[in-house]
């Protein structure tokens, strides 16, 4: 596989921004980097997290774009700007790989799409959970029939955090749903498909900042079942309940939590399969092998810039995603 020369634009406090060009930087044999930009005050506002950049040349945005030899470039700026300037790299011709989930704006998420289709390039979004490995085998084992006929999906995200992120919160519609919630939006997708219906409840439990909408819940309403999804950032023990259940007519798969922290970003995940009718039964209880969070992620999209692999997540997909995030955000109906 030949090396793909990427640039970055952008990091935050609050998501994968450096963990993203670390991964990368450790990936020396798939990336060649050729630098980065910081174009929304990142270096001031985020002066802690610079050192893993600085041995890299800095660069404007505008000298990444017009560089006919990098043909990928990384978004990862805060959340609020994610979509201006993946629009940006999609005019220039760059493939994209972009923070999640995008816009807080159902338009300006279009106008991107309408971009890169356009374009035709690969547009490929930091939904690291896809790449988790017990996940991944479980929805595909799940889609295979194992456990028969879906009858729901229950996924949660929650954690415990104080009052400068809950302020943070405020910026974005949803709140919780839309920083957190959207991952679990995607699973449900991947699982079951667009909902009949969808009812959302994104409240402030006051904690710390009246208009942050830090407790999330949303109901998918499906032929034959209902699903749901709930994250908050106001639940001791959150982190360790983070949870996938998936029942069907045959058994039910049980991932639970979705990544123990072994060295950050080395994960593991506990997972279990229940075919039985017994009290309490937890059949077939296993822990997975450890993984690198963010390395088959951004290797992954490695391949599909080289064309050897196919993004399986369309840009229909990711436009049919995010209109049912902004759902579960009360942004649209």
């Amino acid at each position: 596989m030949r090396k793909v020369r990427v640039a970055q634009i952008g990091t935050s406090k609050y998501s994968h921004g450096n963990d993203v060009f670390e991964t990368m930087v450790a990936c020396p044999d798939v990336f060649e980097i050729v630098g980065y930009a910081m174009p929304e005050g990142e270096k001031e506002n985020f002066s802690s997290q610079m050192a893993v950049f600085e041995r890299y040349p800095e660069m404007t945005v505008e000298d990444i774009l017009a560089d006919p030899t990098i043909e990928a470039v990384v978004i990862e700026t805060e959340e609020l700007y994610l979509t201006k300037y993946a629009k940006m790299a999609a005019l220039a011709g760059k493939h994209i790989h972009m923070e999640k989930p995008g816009s807080t704006s159902l338009s300006e998420f279009q106008n991107l799409i309408t971009a890169v289709k356009s374009g035709g390039k690969v547009f490929h979004v930091g939904y690291m959970y896809r790449y988790n490995p017990v996940i991944s085998d479980v929805i595909r084992r799940v889609k295979q029939g194992e456990i028969g006929h879906v009858i729901s999906v229950e996924a949660q995200m929650s954690g415990w955090r104080g009052q400068e992120h809950t302020e943070w919160l405020s910026r974005f519609p949803g709140g919780m749903m839309f920083y957190l919630g959207c991952h679990l939006v995607d699973l449900v997708l991947q699982i079951q498909g667009m909902p009949q219906n969808i009812i959302a409840w994104n409240k402030a439990t006051g904690r710390y900042a009246p208009d942050a909408k830090d407790y999330s819940f949303a109901a998918f309403e499906y032929e034959n079942g209902v699903s749901f999804i709930k994250t908050t950032q106001a639940e001791h023990g959150g982190f360790a309940r983070r949870q996938l259940v998936i029942s069907g007519t045959k058994g039910k798969f049980e991932i639970q939590p979705l990544e123990v922290n072994v060295n950050y970003p080395i994960q593991h995940t506990e997972y279990s399969k229940c075919t039985s009718e017994a009290w309490m039964a937890k059949d077939d209880k296993a822990r997975s092998r450890e993984y690198h969070r963010y390395d088959q992620m951004m290797r992954s999209f490695a391949k599909m810039v080289t064309g050897e692999r196919v993004n399986p997540y369309t840009y229909d997909y990711e436009l049919q995603l995010f209109h049912m995030l902004m759902r579960c955000c009360e942004e649209e109906r």
